[in-house]
């Protein structure tokens, strides 16, 4: 049976068979948690497989190996920034979560680790990131019954937490 969780914890340090990347189009190396993964994963190695692929839409994703992480897998996820919500950002973010699942399943992914996407420098408001997060894991997993996979989304700190699990539980506190 598939679950979704929402811990405190570092992406980097869970032991899941693939982490997800909140990416840019260009798959370059950013900060926060996509400087951590490039930097724990081997920076050179990591960003020479993202430019042999060179580009993701908004809205998608690609994969990569995982290379000196504990997760197989990298999953580069590209969502949108933020610009008002009328510009079909909420499909977009929608869109990167499933193609980022579809990703894990078809390399026998048995367990997922995300982060908030576009909920940082991409400027999505993070209650509404949370909605469109826990929509689409559950969209997925009700579509794909018959594969089993956990996902777990990594935070860090008790703010974060709190919304994420509140999400998690349909918005009651």
């Amino acid at each position: 049976m598939s679950t979704i969780t929402v811990q405190k914890s570092n992406i980097v340090e869970l032991d899941a068979d693939a982490v997800v990347n909140a990416a840019n189009e260009g798959l370059r190396p950013g900060g926060g948690v996509c400087g951590e993964i490039f930097r724990r994963a081997g920076y050179e190695r990591l960003a020479a497989a993202c430019r042999a692929i060179g580009h993701c839409e908004t809205g998608s994703a690609v994969i990569t190996p995982g290379f000196d992480l504990r997760a197989k897998y990298v999953i580069h996820a590209v969502g949108p920034i933020y610009a008002g919500g009328r510009h079909g950002e909420a499909r977009a973010l929608y869109g990167a979560y499933c193609r980022a699942l579809e990703l894990a399943v078809e390399n026998g992914c048995r367990s997922v680790a995300f982060p908030l996407i576009s909920a940082g420098i991409f400027g999505y408001p993070t209650e509404q990131a949370w909605e469109v997060a826990i929509r689409a894991c559950r969209d997925f997993l009700a579509g794909h019954g018959e594969y089993s996979v956990d996902i777990v989304f990594a935070v860090l700190n008790d703010r974060m937490l709190e919304l994420g699990r509140r999400a998690l539980d349909g918005g009651e506190s």
